[in-house]
């Protein structure tokens, strides 16, 4: 379409569609102003197409405009747009010639106002929360002497200087390695990122501390990126986070190991204090003379009692004192011995007698007998007949006699 030809049409030249949609896109993406303005406003109406791209409204109280924000851009997004979000877009203002709608298109957007941040601070402290980058059973333990100290903050500020003084104060034998990083603004996440990598491959430090002074939920935002949680999380050197005031919290302090409320108290609790270490050490010096000094005193006193015993005064008395025991405790046996004898003795006699009170000679010693014929005992008359022989026993012998049997 030749606009230049249309630009000189008068006012009673009939157009197209498609040419009147066009004249006014030229006219548009001719303006200066709004080839680059930057617009605030309240998201609606909010798309995220499948191909990568973003459409949404931008309203106020008294308006709105259509947007879209195309692949190549909604890529650089560090957070996800959403409805009711306020934010600061950048882009040019044309015309959609198929629809004949002017709109927005966005090539930068930013959080605008406390309140949207706070709402996605918020979002991701949950996220990653339920994940279990926060979980207390997975923070790493600080080393209680540790011979080097990484600090990762800005090389200006006062936070740096507060960490060199206390660590220097407190425990002068370590090594401080400073990281200088951009702690605010654009590029402050990458540069706090590249830092951690920093010491997760030099093996400098035996404890990190990453933070810096206080400041406004915009100054700190650095510290609540989804990305440098993570790379605190993976990390293999415990880290303690330090970022702001003691009322601060950002979303670094609950990935980290150990969270300070000041950079100054983080250099507390990274190294301990030599001159507490030292009394420590005289005070367990003394204890452990006290303790040597009361066991050679008990072991004396033990060793006099010892001493004192009768059996180091009169050892034989010992030995005449036992021989005195054993020989009580052969009596003892050779009585309890003679006893059981007798008792064994008086019973078998008892028996003895109840047994010849039932033996059948017992009874032919009183003059009885007994006649038995063919070897058993003639009980009835009726056992034997006339002419039986039989033999008749008595106390003193046997005689034999043959049966005269009356009828």
């Amino acid at each position: 379409m030749d606009i230049s030809s249309l630009r000189e049409r008068k006012g009673s030249s009939e157009f197209t569609v498609s040419e009147l949609n066009g004249y006014v896109k030229s006219i548009l993406d001719s303006d200066r102003v709004l080839g680059a303005v930057s617009v605030k406003g309240e998201i609606s109406n909010f798309t995220a197409h499948s191909s990568g791209h973003m459409y949404f409204s931008l309203k106020d109280e008294g308006g709105q405009i259509k947007a879209v924000m195309f692949k190549t851009a909604a890529q650089k997004l560090k957070f996800l747009p959403e409805n009711g979000m306020k934010v600061s877009v950048r882009g040019s203002v044309s015309v959609y010639t198929q629809g004949g709608s002017y709109q927005l298109y966005v090539n930068a957007m930013m959080p605008d106002g406390v309140g949207t941040l706070y709402m996605m601070y918020e979002r991701l402290k949950a996220k990653l929360d339920a994940e279990g980058l926060f979980d207390v059973s997975r923070k790493k333990a600080l080393p209680r002497f540790p011979s080097s100290i990484g600090v990762i903050t800005s090389p200006t500020g006062a936070a740096v200087r507060d960490i060199i003084n206390v660590v220097g104060r407190r425990y002068p034998t370590a090594k401080i390695y400073i990281y200088p990083a951009l702690v605010q603004g654009e590029g402050a996440e990458a540069d706090l990122i590249k830092a951690l990598d920093y010491f997760d491959v030099s093996n400098l430090a035996d404890v990190i501390i990453i933070g810096r002074g206080g400041g406004s939920i915009e100054d700190l935002w650095a510290f609540n990126s989804e990305a440098l949680a993570r790379r605190i999380f993976s990390h293999r050197v415990p880290i303690i986070s330090a970022v702001g005031h003691e009322t601060d919290f950002t979303i670094c302090d609950f990935v980290a190991d150990r969270r300070a409320p000041t950079p100054s108290a983080a250099a507390e609790i990274a190294v301990p204090d030599i001159k507490e270490l030292v009394e420590r050490v005289d005070t367990l010096r003394e204890r452990s003379f006290g303790a040597l000094v009361k066991a050679s005193r008990n072991s004396r006193d033990r060793l006099e009692r010892i001493k004192a015993e009768s059996v180091l005064r009169d050892p034989s008395s010992v030995f005449m004192a036992k021989r005195q025991k054993v020989a009580d405790r052969s009596r003892e046996a050779a009585d309890n011995i003679r006893d059981k004898i007798d008792s064994l003795k008086n019973a078998l006699l008892l028996r003895s007698e109840r047994a010849n009170a039932l033996n059948p000679l017992s009874v032919l010693m009183r003059g009885f007998s007994v006649v038995e014929k063919d070897g058993a005992a003639v009980r009835r008359v009726g056992d034997v007949k006339n002419g039986d022989s039989v033999t008749v026993r008595m106390s003193d012998g046997r005689v034999n006699a043959k049966i005269i049997k009356e009828v």
